[in-house]
């Protein structure tokens, strides 16, 4: 009786139990399916090459049906998907899930991105670098996307160093082979060089000069220089003329006074150290006094320049954009051709630069004689070094001596006159233009892939992986006024791309960036030796980027040029 019972109530019980699960199970399944995201178009990153899979998560989704969508087409029928591109850009994803009691669907959206490997950077001579022996020779790479990335050096295959920068030194003569690598998860990328560590009397000795062949007007003084003289030590430099010893000592220059002859003068140059001894041969021609081959205006001469003789621009955000010259024949007949529309030509960083020539000889009337068009505003000022020149051999050619337009900066003592800055070609697209100037400094024209995106910014046409670029540059007057504010100050006068409050000659605001002109003496015209040239005309004018600088996310500092003009012509109309 006992057993019966209970066996009664397990069965009454276990009944019950049945009963509540289908009562339960009922419940959850009648509901649609809910798909729980966090905002209403979820966004999700992945690089290209990458694959990045979506789980999303779904409610009341027994024996469910799912689908996903891209453009319409059904490319998954998973609850997860896994997507892949080798495209950068945005895909959006249409998700759906589909039960006996209804259906959800949301939209996701993918974003490609690009894979931010390292891109190093880094400033190489053409033939590596030399190093004396015992002496530190300092590395310091630039490297894009540095970020969780790790460094390794290597010198002939051995690891010895873990840090972004390196400090080279080693006792023995001899060639290393170094390797810089930077890698993160996204890459890996390396520069290798060489370093040649030599003895004293093994340190190659090099110059350069200007040009091999020099011109002047009697009566004028002119100097010879060597530049970007490298390894000299105690050296000593004898010039002679003609064969006639006429200067000797530490010091490189040569100041050339001569008149008028037939033949050229023959000077040559010897640097002599303890070392080693090497010679340069020199023409010099003297031609007529000032003025021999003065060329006035007539009715048809040209307000305008006629003709862009040489465009080299320092590398810059504009450099080789939407122009494709390949030799400095289209170079300049591609500035010739901008300038003849009043279009602008960038000259790109310090010392980059463009010489025109007139159809006639400029005077010197004692005002100003000349303009030079910019796109200066407040707070965008890109200075401009303004040279001029007299065809003193009365070849047509702007192969004679240049003089410097002094401005309001040419007694400021942080001007650096005979400032020389090495340009260096990069190694692949979309990196920096890297830098080093002749008071041991360096630097980079950045890479601005937001703005502009031509492969290189250094000069197409410019053949050798390295060249160097010489000027007066002013101090830099740009800051940066708040936080991702920049400001390009502007210079008292003197100087293209100017907002000058007196050289413009006009109290517009210039708000639009529109063409404006700077205007500029021909008697602030100064020697080599800072004494006024006294120049009665001119011929030629070369416009300089007169400042190293670079203003953030602006990006360097490059005077903009959109004609030049006779304003003798302007101002007698």
């Amino acid at each position: 009786m006992k057993i019966k019972t209970l066996l009664t109530r397990v069965v009454i019980l276990a009944c019950c139990a049945l009963l509540v699960s289908c009562g339960k199970d009922d419940t959850a399944t009648s509901l649609p399916p809910v798909i729980k995201t966090e905002g209403a178009s979820p966004v999700y990153t992945v690089k290209t090459g990458k694959t990045l899979t979506i789980f999303p998560v779904v409610e009341n989704a027994e024996n469910a049906l799912y689908a996903w969508k891209i453009d319409g087409k059904i490319v998954g029928t998973e609850k997860s998907f896994s997507f892949s591109s080798n495209e950068i850009g945005s895909v959006f994803v249409n998700f759906s899930v589909r039960t006996d009691y209804g259906s959800d669907e949301t939209e996701f959206r993918i974003d490609v991105a690009g894979l931010s490997a390292p891109s190093v950077s880094l400033p190489v001579p053409e033939k590596g670098y030399s190093v004396l022996t015992g002496k530190d020779l300092v590395f310091e790479p630039e490297v894009e996307n540095s970020e969780n990335a790790t460094f390794l050096w290597k010198v002939d295959s051995k690891e010895v160093g873990t840090q972004q920068n390196y400090t080279f030194n080693e006792n023995k003569a001899g060639k290393y082979e170094v390797v810089f690598a930077a890698a993160n998860e996204d890459g890996r990328d390396e520069i290798s060089f060489t370093v040649t560590v030599n003895e004293p009397s093994d340190m190659p000795f090099s110059w350069k000069f200007e040009r091999e062949s020099y011109s002047m007007s009697s009566g004028r003084t002119i100097r010879l220089l060597p530049y970007g003289i490298e390894n000299a030590f105690d050296a000593v430099y004898t010039w002679s003329v003609d064969g006639n010893e006429k200067q000797s000592g530490k010091d490189p220059l040569f100041v050339f006074t001569a008149e008028e002859r037939a033949e050229p003068y023959r000077v040559t140059v010897t640097m002599k150290n303890e070392y080693t001894e090497i010679s340069r041969p020199l023409t010099v021609r003297v031609a007529g006094p000032e003025g021999t081959y003065f060329r006035p205006s007539d009715a048809v001469s040209q307000i305008s320049f006629n003709k862009v003789y040489e465009f080299t621009p320092a590398p810059g955000q504009f450099v080789n954009e939407d122009y494709d010259a390949s030799t400095p024949e289209q170079a300049c007949a591609y500035a010739e051709d901008r300038l003849s529309h009043e279009y602008y030509v960038s000259l790109g960083g310090f010392g980059g630069y463009i010489v025109v020539g007139f159809d006639h000889s400029i005077v010197n009337d004692g005002g100003y004689n000349f303009q030079v068009l910019g796109n200066s505003f407040k707070g965008s000022s890109e200075p401009g070094v303004v040279w001029v020149m007299q065809d003193e051999n009365g070849n047509g050619l702007p192969d004679d001596t240049w003089y410097e337009l002094k401005g309001s900066e040419y007694d400021n003592p942080q001007t650096v006159q005979d400032y020389e800055v090495t340009y260096y070609r990069p190694r692949k697209t979309g990196q920096p233009v890297q830098w080093t100037d002749n008071r041991g400094k360096s630097g980079s024209i950045d890479y601005l892939p937001a703005w502009h995106n031509q492969d290189f910014y250094y000069p197409n046409w410019v053949s050798e992986n390295t060249y160097i670029l010489r000027g007066t540059c002013l101090p830099s007057k740009t800051r940066e006024v708040t936080p991702g504010y920049w400001s390009n100050d502007e210079y008292e006068w003197g100087y293209a791309d100017n907002f000058s409050p007196i050289d413009r000659l006009t109290d517009d605001d210039n708000h639009d960036a529109g063409v404006n002109a700077n205007h500029f003496r021909i008697g602030d015209a100064v020697t080599f030796d800072r004494k006024p040239a006294e120049l009665k005309y001119i011929d030629f004018v070369k416009v300089q980027t007169g400042v190293n600088a670079k203003a953030g996310w602006l990006g360097e500092n490059s005077t903009e040029v959109f004609g030049i003009r006779d304003f003798n012509l302007i101002k007698s109309k």
